[in-house]
């Protein structure tokens, strides 16, 4: 017999399924919702429900946009740099290095890196959209910000020799971040640093 009501029982365990949050936390925000104004458990199932139906991907550089806005805010900018694409990960990898404000080119946003042990290949990220955004460009510089893990490093070598025919200047970001770390938790002047150092790919 369960010691809670089941829809308790049921909201702890989809907390539970989030990536960083124990059993622990995950009964603390379930409990804390059960006794917060009803408008603010209202405002986050709404906020939940819109997440996926309000939200699409930008044709130009696979990031997270309005749904029904083919292009981002920032593809659309008359204001960045056509000649230099960054390369990230995910879509909060964005978030960080705007953050800085050190940068100002396009950006092309991966969804994920390449892992075998988890079956994710080159076919499952947005590889394929890089190379065919890349034909008859302006891009003379494709800076490649995969994070400093192992993963991260197979993914860069990969686009390294995929791109190597290109003939466009490929660089890496400096090794001011931390290996291991995510480029979402780095502070500001590291990223600034690891920018401003970055290096010509091997």
């Amino acid at each position: 017999m369960p010691i809670l009501p089941q829809p308790l029982q049921d909201l702890i365990e989809a907390f539970e399924a989030l990536p960083g949050i124990g059993p622990k936390s995950a009964s603390r925000l379930a409990f804390y919702l059960l006794k917060a104004p009803e408008y603010l458990a209202e405002n986050l199932a709404l906020a939940l429900a819109q997440l996926k139906s309000h939200t699409g991907t930008c044709t130009v550089c696979c990031n997270i946009t309005l749904a029904g806005q083919d292009v981002c805010d920032i593809c659309a900018s008359d204001q960045r740099d056509d000649h230099t694409i960054c390369v990230v990960e995910d879509p909060l990898d964005v978030l960080a290095l705007e953050r800085t404000g050190g940068y100002l080119g396009r950006y092309h946003v991966l969804h994920g890196v390449l892992s075998p042990i988890d079956g994710i290949g080159p076919d499952q990220l947005r590889i394929q959209e890089l190379l065919t955004r890349l034909e008859g460009s302006a891009v003379t510089e494709i800076i490649l910000a995969t994070n400093p893990s192992m993963e991260g490093d197979a993914t860069a070598l990969y686009l390294e020799r995929k791109l190597a025919p290109s003939g466009i200047r490929i660089t890496r970001l400096a090794r001011g971040l931390p290996v291991g770390s995510d480029l979402e938790y780095a502070d500001t002047n590291t990223l600034l640093r690891a920018l401003a150092g970055r290096q010509q790919a091997d």
